[in-house]
């Protein structure tokens, strides 16, 4: 299951944009709650402490119990809106969850073993990361803070893919995150560049040492004028 956090939250009895940015000059940032059946709630949120918060990558993909004045309600992050240039916190959504109802989710990847793959560890090889999350379903207390994928035993040119991934128990892709009868690559080893760009400089500098023998070679064979002449003997 995944880690568990905690956020105190007030009621918002204000609404609009200029109420929202007074808040936020103050310290707060507004928040909604939605789901479960029951209507949605205003709140304000403390600003450091949900911008620690969404600092956590568990953060996002966990359980949080959110402190009101009415009771906790349990709930997982949905929607968050950063100001456009500014490590501002602008609003914060959430979703109520039922311990009986599966949850949707997109959960990170964790990719275990990759220094010791012999595509990297023997060949020298460069892991690309082709997908880094899943999307997900589960119940809330089958819920995965993050999904580990060995790569341990990739070699050069060799891929993992999605089919060759074990999930959590109670964990199952979503109906949408995969088309019917495809097999995603998840992760793969490809060969180093570094080697093609060291025989392109090579060449490189080959060339320029070929030019620069060729221009002494001329130079050789054309002494340049002194500027003297021989004396010329006196007229008879």
């Amino acid at each position: 299951m995944s880690a568990n956090f905690e956020l105190n939250a007030t009621a918002r009895e204000v609404k609009g944009t200029t109420a929202s940015r007074k808040l936020r000059r103050g310290g707060q940032v507004p928040a909604m709650v939605y789901g479960a059946g029951k209507k949605n709630q205003r709140l304000l949120l403390d600003s450091n402490e949900i911008s620690h918060s969404l600092g956590i990558e568990a953060f996002h993909s966990a359980i949080v119990s959110l402190n009101t004045e009415s009771g906790a309600e349990q709930v997982i992050l949905r929607e968050v809106q950063m100001h456009p240039y500014r490590p501002l916190v602008m609003h914060v959504d959430f979703q109520r969850v039922k311990a009986t109802e599966k949850l949707h989710m997109n959960v990170p990847l964790h990719f275990e073993g990759a220094d010791d793959a012999p595509g990297v560890k023997v060949d020298g090889g460069i892991l690309s990361y082709l997908m880094t999350e899943f999307d997900i379903t589960c119940l809330p207390k089958d819920l995965p803070e993050y999904i580990a994928v060995d790569v341990s035993n990739l070699g050069i040119n060799e891929s993992i893919h999605l089919s060759s991934v074990t999930l959590p128990e109670g964990v199952e892709f979503t109906a949408t995150a995969v088309h019917e009868g495809d097999d995603p690559t998840v992760a793969t080893i490809t060969p180093p560049k570094i080697i093609e760009e060291q025989e392109v400089v090579e060449e490189g500098e080959e060339a320029l040492g070929e030019e620069a023998e060729e221009a002494g070679e001329e130079g050789a064979a054309e002494p340049a004028d002194s500027g003297t002449r021989p004396a010329e003997s006196p007229a008879d």
